[in-house]
């Protein structure tokens, strides 16, 4: 019971060292005049804390794309959530990634 408990738990884990790639690559991406360590994981990638708007969203789903094999589509209704904070970007990116 507790192997159960220990494997659903590292499921859950977001994977810290991707988690940090991403916040740089979204840095550099948009050439935000922030450190990488500024984003916060769960805080919403879009809108007026970090100033990405709808265009950046697309810039940064290039930029993923190219880095990680992982293809986004821009019509997709997963991409409000996808794309939700970086936490949740770097588990699908995690979940799909073929580089």
């Amino acid at each position: 019971m507790q192997i159960m408990e220990l494997h659903s738990t590292a499921q859950t884990t977001p994977d810290l060292a991707l988690e940090k790639e991403m916040a740089a690559l979204i840095v550099t991406a948009l050439n935000l005049d922030i450190a990488p360590e500024a984003i916060v994981p769960e805080e919403p990638l879009y809108g007026d804390k970090l100033g990405i708007d709808s265009i950046d969203i697309l810039e940064i789903a290039l930029v993923v794309s190219k880095q990680y094999g992982v293809q986004m589509k821009a019509d997709s209704e997963d991409n409000a959530h996808i794309f939700g904070s970086l936490r949740a970007l770097t588990a699908y990116v995690g979940e799909r990634r073929v580089k």
